[in-house]
């Protein structure tokens, strides 16, 4: 492709307005998210949707607008400022209403089918990194030389609603605090914070490309990791690096020394024990 065309594609890119199709895909993937998470009902029973349409509904909102909830927090703003547009509720609203409430359920399956549902993610990935650069340089105007911040903002505007998880679920009654982010951060946060840290770069002078290449490049990064965990299955490409950098530097490679150290010399059962490997009774054993 000649570069100049590719120049103007990416310029056009960066212009793209969110609303209304961009937000559409968003809060469509947020709702299709809660009602996947509710448990099925049980035989007798009536729905939970039926049952608590209030919390279902509230759930679903936290999700659509968590990243603005939680960065406004953090900011000192103040926390509904997303819901002063009514143009945005009001569509969030519908696309709440028809996923769960839709006749014969047609929007929930269409959503759920595959094609529909990579173009959804796509638009979905194209405002994510709409919400990273653009929560990277309102929290660069508040605090211009705190890059943690910025980064942090640009991360949390972007993957919201993993951090809101929790939340959201307490709301509908369910609590797995085992779940949360800080203990399972996903690839989408990893990538959120990684786009923030590039926008950042950019606005700092370290990134001299034309700023539309660099807008684009976050772009394609996301859509594609993302069309590649729906299509391929691979949910995590930070994996193998993480395994390895914890491996060398947060002692990982040190316990397996010690732990071949001092399992040397010892019997079967107490290096099961040091390896903290279930020790198998005369009778397992007899069986095997």
């Amino acid at each position: 492709m000649d570069p100049q065309t590719f120049l103007d594609i990416a310029t056009k890119v960066t212009k793209l307005k969110m609303y209304p199709y961009f937000d559409v895909a968003h809060y469509l993937l947020m709702c299709v998210a809660v009602r996947d998470d509710i448990p099925p009902a049980s035989a007798g029973s009536p729905a939970f949707t039926r049952k608590h349409p209030l919390s279902c509904y509230i759930s679903s909102m936290m999700l659509c607008f968590a990243g603005s909830f939680v960065a406004n927090m953090l900011l000192g703003e103040p926390i509904i400022t997303p819901l002063k547009d009514h143009n945005n509720l009001l569509t969030a609203s519908i696309v709440w209403y028809l996923v769960f409430y839709s006749p014969f359920d047609v929007v929930y399956k269409a959503a759920k089918f595959l094609p529909c549902k990579l173009v959804a993610c796509g638009l979905k990935e194209v405002q994510r990194a709409h919400k990273v650069y653009h929560a990277v340089l309102h929290t660069a105007k508040i605090y211009p030389n705190s890059y943690v911040v910025i980064v942090l903002i640009g991360t949390i505007k972007g993957a919201g609603s993993g951090l809101m998880k929790n939340l959201e679920r307490l709301v509908r009654g369910l609590w797995i605090p085992g779940s949360n982010e800080m203990l399972q951060p996903t690839f989408v946060t990893k990538a959120c914070f990684l786009a923030a840290l590039v926008f950042l770069s950019e606005r700092i002078g370290y990134i001299t490309a034309p700023h539309p290449l660099v807008y684009f490049g976050v772009v394609i990064f996301f859509i594609y990791f993302k069309l590649s965990a729906l299509l391929l299955g691979i949910h995590d490409p930070f994996a193998p690096f993480e395994n390895l950098f914890c491996a060398i530097f947060m002692g990982g490679m040190w316990d397996a020394m010690k732990r071949a150290v001092v399992s040397e010399g010892k019997t079967e059962e107490e290096k099961e024990k040091i390896n903290d490997i279930p020790v198998k009774s005369k009778e397992d054993k007899k069986k095997d």
